[in-house]
């Protein structure tokens, strides 16, 4: 299986032909509407589940995954939490579900629990006071999340997949079904897009964006092209950029981008780099040693020999500590897991493409792991250190050991009628629907690599500027515009700017917007209106009775 539910034997084109023919059928055997239909089983879609039950509606999790939960359940277990007094909700709820799991002896399979520590993001990972934990394992995160749905009796779908050029049925501004690849049909009254990509959105004609918009275009001073703030994750040593280096006529290394970048602050179509936030281990009983991939080609690293050579030996910087002696391995440093200028047509390129740029990616971080650990030209201590880990064997067990999801930091995003920007982030700029909060500082990872004026490896896009306060969300940032479609929904792929995208972007938003997103659904169903005619202090006065964060002083 590749990120986002693909496996070798995922049916992707071979199901248009006989698309046709479903579609007749549709009137024939077209389906009672439910209340909501979800499409996608990130821990947005679930939380948005979990909420229509609680608002007494129907529901169905319509989702391509196979394994549900995205990110939290693959990998990305060092929540990136912000200020924790800013999450409310199911999201805490969810937190304190993991921190009831961990309290269990039997949780403990690798190392004691005193010898695990409290270590998280800017507070305690454990927190006794407030009975939630924030660090956990993947595996961990996935079995609450399906106990969770059982205990709800949601109906989920899995391996369903939008046909995503003749699937969306929209009259009269309103989605009326949506079917998947296989011919099922799901009618629906509300519809939530909770994908990382919104194929839904773009399906059903919404307006999205995709890249980074210019600086002038939302009156912001972080957005567009950035070489002047990309000092994190850069390059600390100069590096040739070089066949060989110093020679300009040899030609660029490999993963080295031939063009230089635009001005600062200009826009552009290109994504921040994605990668996979593997779990890795060194308990010997529970680990498994890098493998080679097929397809490994060590040209692909030799900026990186060239830089542990010049004496940079931080690969384990960001091996952040889960329980049981595992990690959450996320990109550290000038040249690491992000997979920088791999990803740009992945928002919106077909689910073959996508397979693709998967496996480009997947072959990538494997085959770093691989060299780091094993080949020559890296220097010996840090050979030796790598080679202390390996994969976790009690995780991902029927995908090799390798994350179901991969970290899709940024797709489309939605372009409403109210579009978070980064004076909405500082406060500068008024927020008069909120819906929840976020706190994460604006972080974007780099977005390219390029050989500078002396001839050097620089990489750019990074931005991480710290926030003063958390922020509050709109509502009109989670539903497209009244023109475009009155019935649906969109926690994940939020309007929103590409920087100010940068900080909304973290698990425990996506969860509260997902809660927000249902309550409205389901009042708006109630009140027989359009989303965007849906009274704010009904929905306000709900969403404060199920706890959710809607201030800071």
């Amino acid at each position: 299986m590749l990120g986002h539910g693909f496996s070798n034997n995922t049916p992707m084109n071979r199901f248009l032909p006989i698309f046709a023919i479903a579609l007749a059928a549709r009137a024939l055997a077209a389906p009672l509407p439910c209340d909501v239909v979800i499409y996608g089983g990130t821990a947005a879609g679930i939380a948005a589940a979990l909420q229509t039950k609680h608002m007494g509606k129907s529901v169905v999790v319509v989702a391509p995954e196979q394994h549900l939960g995205g990110l939290m359940a693959s990998g990305l277990g060092w929540t990136d939490s912000g200020n924790k007094a800013a999450i409310g909700g199911l999201a805490r709820e969810f937190f304190h579900r993991v921190w009831l799991a961990y309290q269990q002896p039997a949780a403990w399979r690798w190392q004691p629990r005193a010898a695990y520590g409290a270590r998280g993001q800017g507070s305690p990972a454990i927190d006794g006071d407030e009975r939630t934990m924030w660090t956990f394992e993947p595996q961990v995160a996935e079995r609450t999340f399906e106990a969770w749905l059982r205990e709800n009796a949601v109906p989920v779908h899995r391996n369903q997949w939008l046909e995503r050029q003749h699937g969306v049925l929209v009259k009269d501004g309103r989605i009326v079904s949506i079917t998947t690849l296989d011919g099922n049909v799901y009618a629906g009254k509300m519809f939530i897009d909770a994908t990382y990509e919104g194929d839904l959105l773009a399906a059903a004609g919404v307006s999205f964006a995709v890249g980074r918009e210019a600086n002038k275009q939302y009156g912001e001073s972080l957005n567009g092209v950035q070489v002047q703030h990309a000092v994190k994750h850069q390059f600390e040593k100069p590096v040739s950029a070089y066949v060989v280096a110093g020679d300009a006529a040899s030609g660029l290394l490999a993963r080295v981008a031939a063009q230089p970048p635009a001005a600062d602050g200009s826009a552009d179509n290109k994504v921040q780099a994605y990668c996979f936030r593997t779990c890795l281990t060194d308990q010997p009983d529970n680990r498994v040693a890098f493998a080679k991939p097929a397809g490994y080609d060590p040209r692909q690293y030799q900026l990186l020999a060239r830089y542990l050579q010049a004496g940079w030996s931080a690969v384990a910087g960001k091996f952040d500590p889960i329980p049981n002696r595992k990690t959450d391995t996320n990109n550290h440093g000038a040249f690491s897991f992000d997979d920088i200028g791999m990803n740009y047509a992945y928002p919106e390129a077909s689910y073959a493409q996508r397979r693709e740029i998967l496996r480009e990616h997947q072959v990538y971080q494997q085959g770093l792991l691989w060299f780091v650990a094993n080949d020559a030209q890296v220097p010996a201590k840090v050979r030796a250190q790598m080679s202390k880990w390996g994969l976790a064997k009690d995780e991902f067990a029927d995908n090799g050991n390798w994350p179901y999801q991969i970290y899709v930091r940024e797709a489309r995003r939605m372009v409403g009628d109210f579009v978070v920007s980064e004076g909405h982030l500082t406060g500068a700029k008024p927020t008069p629907r909120p819906v929840g909060m976020g706190s994460y500082n604006m972080d974007s990872h780099h977005v390219q690599r390029y050989a500078d004026a002396e001839g050097n490896a620089r990489n750019e896009g990074d931005v991480e500027v710290a926030l003063r306060h958390p922020y509050p969300v709109d509502y009109l940032a989670i539903v497209p515009k009244r023109a475009e479609c009155r019935n649906l929904l969109v926690p994940v792929c939020v309007s929103a700017s590409h920087i100010a995208y940068g900080s909304i972007r973290m698990e425990p938003v996506f969860m509260i917007l997902g809660q927000s997103a249902a309550t409205a659904a389901a009042l708006a169903l109630d009140a027989g209106c359009a989303l965007q005619d849906l009274p704010y202090p009904a929905l306000r006065s709900r969403l404060l009775t199920d706890g959710q964060v809607l201030e800071y002083p």
